[in-house]
């Protein structure tokens, strides 16, 4: 069909790169609606509409796991959701709003001193109206074990160093957000905070790795941890993980 776009082309359209694209289809999040015999990966309209749905919730930072959980539901309502976009989207733009009054004010030398407008509660709560609360679970409770066990030895000096190898793992991840989560530089440090975990706590399988990618994100005492390194950081290493233990 004339009216199908080259994966290129949506790439070059949506700002969405090739690989992320090629990584959607992986997950079952996006396929391209036809394949040629060629090889050539082509996207209707309708495959358009539904890369759209999806960065509409990217930009309201939801997780890809969470996104596709939504998008695949047999409930999921299109019009539904983007009904939901823009009333977040509205209180985000009031945010911003606010938040340019108080510059213009800064600028013209008005001494005003409201935090205020810094204020995210609102965004917050509306988010979790229309978000599922991410399931928190381990897998085998013998990584319990296991952990109890090497963790019981471990004095203050020992657990300094641990804590610090864990630090410097979250500033690398910190210092790479610029890139895409599938790329190897950052699939490599999820490799290491696997291999970090295994050395110091217990053997961290995929699986297990994949459920603490979901705590991240899921339970707000990791989110707020992870997030003193880096804005927006747990959600990055969560997605990061979602990549890395994809069977491929």
């Amino acid at each position: 069909m004339s009216n199908q776009m080259k994966i290129k082309e949506v790439a070059k359209l949506t700002g969405v790169t090739v690989r992320t694209l090629h990584y959607y289809d992986e997950i079952g999040l996006l396929a391209p609606s036809e394949i040629t015999e060629a090889g050539y990966r082509l996207y209707d309209e309708g495959a358009l509409a539904h890369l759209q749905q999806i960065l509409f919730f990217r930009e309201l930072d939801f997780p890809l796991n969470q996104i596709k959980e939504i998008m695949t539901s047999p409930n999921f309502n299109a019009g539904e959701a983007l009904e939901n976009h823009k009333d977040l989207l509205q209180k985000k733009r009031e945010r911003i709003d606010k938040l340019i009054r108080l510059v213009d004010k800064r600028i013209k030398g008005e001494n005003d001193m409201s935090f205020n407008e810094f204020d995210m509660t609102q965004i917050e709560e509306t988010k979790q109206k229309y978000t599922a609360e991410v399931k928190e679970r381990w897998g085998d409770t013998k990584a319990y074990e296991e952990s109890e066990k090497k963790t019981s030895s471990y004095g203050k000096e020992q657990w300094q160093i641990i804590s610090g190898e864990g630090s410097d793992i979250f500033k690398a991840f910190a210092l790479n957000m610029d890139k895409a989560v599938e790329s190897d530089e950052v699939q490599a440090l999820v490799q290491q905070w696997q291999d970090f975990i295994t050395q110091r706590f217990y053997n961290c399988t995929k699986e297990i790795l994949q459920c603490l990618g979901l705590m991240y994100v899921g339970d707000e005492r990791f989110t707020q941890n992870i997030n003193q390194y880096g804005d927006g950081l747990a959600e990055f290493i969560s997605d990061a993980i979602a990549v890395y233990c994809e069977d491929k």
